[in-house]
């Protein structure tokens, strides 16, 4: 990092950095997590999941709003919460390159220890060729 700081924290900058600043905190992660498995909720259900303030627990949705990951639809007196995946999409687009780098060094490493067991299998191998002709000669020389 170069030392400098965003004012504004999550609600600044650009689309992509929104939505890294929104997944940084554990508590919105939980709420899209509570959100992709058990579907839309109102504010209070989602609230009962952890435990600080009402204005706490609403700068998340806030925040998660603001970075495109939540909507909110207004039923009645209820505000209901739902998970917004597309600017996930961007977030794995970015990522994909660093998977296939992973996944590659991943595979060289494989090979490698591949390749190291079959050496170690080979010199297991010839130990033992040369342990048993050793051992014949031994026999040889005693009969």
């Amino acid at each position: 990092m170069d030392g400098t700081r965003v004012k504004g924290g999550a609600g600044t900058g650009s689309g992509p950095d929104r939505v890294f600043a929104a997944l940084a905190s554990p508590v919105r992660r939980e709420v899209l997590r509570l959100l992709r498995e058990q579907g839309p909720q109102p504010v209070a259900e989602l609230a009962a999941h952890f435990s600080m303030a009402r204005p706490s627990f609403s700068e998340h949705l806030r925040v998660l709003r603001e970075a495109g990951l939540a909507s909110e639809t207004k039923v009645g007196r209820q505000r209901l919460y739902r998970l917004e995946a597309v600017p996930l999409a961007e977030v794995q687009e970015w990522l994909g390159p660093f998977e296939r780098f992973w996944r590659d060094k991943l595979a060289a490493l494989s090979t490698l220890l591949d390749e190291l067991n079959d050496d170690a299998s080979h010199d297991d191998a010839s130990r033992k060729d040369d342990a048993s002709r050793k051992d014949d000669a031994s026999r040889k020389d005693d009969a």
